[in-house]
């Protein structure tokens, strides 16, 4: 607050507390230096305040006056920096002025710096093999049971536009804050120094000083809205990323996805041949605890009993165990990720092992050509569904159905060129649409 109130008033031309002359740029360097040197034995001091307060920012607020002590040692006995200046530290205040500007500039710079690189990493490999695998056929299961085959790389597309949405959401978010005193009202800045626009100084510090969204209306507590937005979006985002750890698990298990063995590392204490999907096991079990705790914060933290209560202080705490459990498991995804490649050998068996997927191409044909008046095309889904349901399909039994219905030449041909392997419509095309 010292270097808040060493500022102007609103309008630029006159300082905000009469008496206090602009600071030099070395009397700011030294209070810039107390945050910045802050360490363990900045921690201990702190501590042993604490302990007789009881009251972390009271604390903090009294360490900061023995800091200010030092100052004439270090800038000369006509430093402003003395006991005079040490109502500043605190003036017109209460605690929350303080602990929402830490709490958002923390979170933002977490997420700016820490979450959102790694998060990117992720959709940005998977934009990678999604474009790499684009035309590489995959046998689909719906239901765990053979379905209309798709492609490798727009399997994954579906989840690199998936993450991409959640993506720009948190891209765009507003970290809110606010600096107006005890139920914001500015009633202490007001009482104290009625001349000063306290409204155009609190947007000017938090929006231009802070770097953050001013909010103009709050209670004692800024109102937690922008953590719900931002936490229920990120625990979105594990939840998707959660469905792909399950997706590529499943993918391993059946052969699609081989793992690429590190040297010297055991799968299991008794079974030699095991290589065993650990990252992807870890990064599920990771996803899940920050998402429980990402949805309380969401839930709990936009309440609070009229103008405050103390509920939101302790949840807070666990804000970054929420962030650093989603890290956790973002780091082990990567590293999953890039630890395995598509076993084209097993995908060829799947698709060629499964002649009935074309069924559906040849009944939809069916019904365009009864349209047309060709006959024997009636009841077209009732008579795949006889040739089909429950009987292994050959290719030769494929092409002898179609070669038993009135089928034009080229709707024939067409369909008895199909293999399940081609049967991917405009899948490979439909990656470029993944962003």
């Amino acid at each position: 607050m010292i270097l808040l109130a060493n500022g102007f008033d609103g309008n630029g031309n006159q300082p905000i507390v009469e008496g206090v002359q602009p600071f030099t740029e070395a009397e700011i360097a030294f209070l810039r230096a107390i945050p910045e040197q802050f360490g363990a034995e900045g921690i201990a001091a702190h501590a042993a305040h604490e302990a007789v307060t009881h009251h972390d920012v009271k604390a903090v607020e009294y360490y900061i006056d023995d800091q200010i002590d030092k100052a004439a040692a270090v800038l000369g006995p006509d430093t402003q920096l003395n006991e005079r200046i040490k109502t500043l530290v605190h003036f017109a205040c209460t605690s929350e002025d303080i602990n929402n500007l830490s709490t958002a500039l923390c979170v933002k710079q977490a997420m700016e710096q820490v979450w959102l690189p790694a998060f990117r990493a992720i959709v940005d490999h998977l934009a990678a093999k999604a474009e790499e695998y684009r035309d590489m056929p995959l046998l689909s299961l719906t239901h765990g049971q053979p379905a209309t085959p798709t492609t490798l790389g727009k399997e994954l597309a579906v989840y690199v536009y998936r993450l991409n949405r959640q993506l720009k959401h948190l891209e765009s978010q507003e970290y809110l804050g606010k600096i107006n005193g005890a139920t914001g009202t500015f009633g202490a800045h007001l009482a104290a120094l009625p001349q000063v626009d306290w409204i155009a100084v609190s947007r000017e510090f938090v929006a231009n000083r802070m770097g953050l969204t001013w909010n103009p209306l709050t209670t004692q507590i800024e109102s937690h809205d922008w953590q719900a937005e931002l936490y229920s979006t990120v625990s979105h985002a594990n939840r998707i990323m959660h469905n792909l750890c399950v997706d590529v698990w499943m993918y391993i298990s059946r052969g699609v996805f081989a793992q690429v063995p590190v040297k010297g590392a055991t799968g299991s204490s008794t079974m030699p041949h095991k290589v065993n999907p650990i990252r992807f096991e870890n990064a599920e079990a990771n996803f899940e605890l920050s998402c429980s705790l990402l949805d309380t914060l969401s839930a709990t933290l936009v309440e609070s009993r009229w103008q405050r209560d103390l509920t939101d202080s302790t949840t807070q705490r666990n804000i970054g165990s929420a962030l650093g459990y989603s890290l956790l498991a973002l780091n082990n995804l990567l590293g999953g990720l890039n630890s395995i490649h598509p076993n084209a050998a097993v995908m060829e068996h799947e698709l060629d092992a499964n002649w009935e997927v074309l069924g559906e191409p040849i009944q939809t044909a069916m019904r365009a050509c009864e349209l047309k008046g060709l006959p024997g095309m009636d009841k077209p889904y009732e008579k795949v569904k006889e040739l089909m349901r429950g009987h292994e399909i050959s290719r030769q039994d494929v092409e002898r159905f179609i070669d038993g219905l009135a089928f034009d030449d080229e709707t024939a041909a067409r369909l008895k060129a199909l293999t399940p392997a081609t049967y991917t419509g405009v899948a490979g095309t439909l990656v470029d649409l993944d962003r």
